[in-house]
């Protein structure tokens, strides 16, 4: 990724999660850095702080939730790791 630009990396890494998630079970979750090594390879450390905004924003658009210890939580007072699951309806 050093050598890719920097656009279109946060729509690359909506639809690398949505595109994860659909190829497991309704009900599985992903980590970010999913999403961050899908996108960016061996640079895919530098994706995770955007792979936890790009995921923020598919929760405003109600396609996910971001949860931790199985619990849907809100990403800006989340600390530590999270999941991020398709939203249940």
């Amino acid at each position: 990724m050093a050598h890719q630009s920097a656009e279109g990396i946060d729509e690359r890494l909506e639809s690398a999660i949505l595109e994860l998630l659909a190829r497991r079970a309704p009900t599985s979750t992903i980590c970010p850095s999913d999403a961050a090594r899908h996108v960016g390879d061996d640079d895919w450390r530098a994706l995770m702080e955007p792979a936890r905004q790009a995921a923020q924003r598919l929760v405003e658009s109600g396609e996910v939730e971001i949860t931790q210890h199985g619990e849907v939580v809100d990403l800006a007072s989340a600390r530590g790791p999270i999941r991020i699951r398709r939203r249940t309806r």
